[in-house]
């Protein structure tokens, strides 16, 4: 009895697991992009759309600052593109995304370069962190959960 078992889920896997890797792969690769895009998006001072990645319900925590939320992340990017004292610049390095249905975690590094504006140099900070994506009903993917913090 075990042994049916054991065949028959091992052929439902085999039947289903092609499907799940390709559907996988194309999340995997619209997370990719949506984090390509805000890279740009911020880089290139985009305030309409430097919101864009984050849902609506986010909440999140960077370390040592009280848990906030979207219109709390929003206002601050934005605040910070519009700041002509500073310039920012944010580079991506994604170690890992995991796809499970409409959920998504990925474990990434953000490297944000400030420097005052017309100058050479500035700081850099390493940002580990770890994002958690849910598919929207649309079909993209945004930021419903992070954690951060300093290197």
């Amino acid at each position: 009895m075990l042994k049916r078992s054991a065949l028959a889920a091992f052929g439902l896997i085999a039947l289903v697991g092609p499907a799940w890797a390709q559907s996988a792969g194309a999340d995997e690769t619209a997370i990719r992009d949506a984090l390509t895009e805000w890279t740009r998006a911020f880089n290139a001072g985009d305030t309409a759309e430097v919101c864009g990645l984050f849902a609506r319900d986010l909440r999140y925590d960077y370390r040592g600052y009280p848990e906030r939320g979207f219109d709390d992340i929003c206002a601050l990017l934005q605040r910070s593109l519009r700041d002509r004292t500073r310039q920012y610049s944010y580079s991506l390095e994604i170690k890992e995304i995991l796809v499970s249905g409409d959920l998504a975690v990925v474990r990434l590094v953000w490297t944000l370069a400030v420097k005052p504006a017309g100058a050479a140099t500035g700081t850099i900070s390493q940002e580990p962190g770890m994002d958690i994506f849910r598919r929207q009903p649309d079909g993209s993917w945004k930021i419903v959960r992070y954690i951060a913090y300093e290197d």
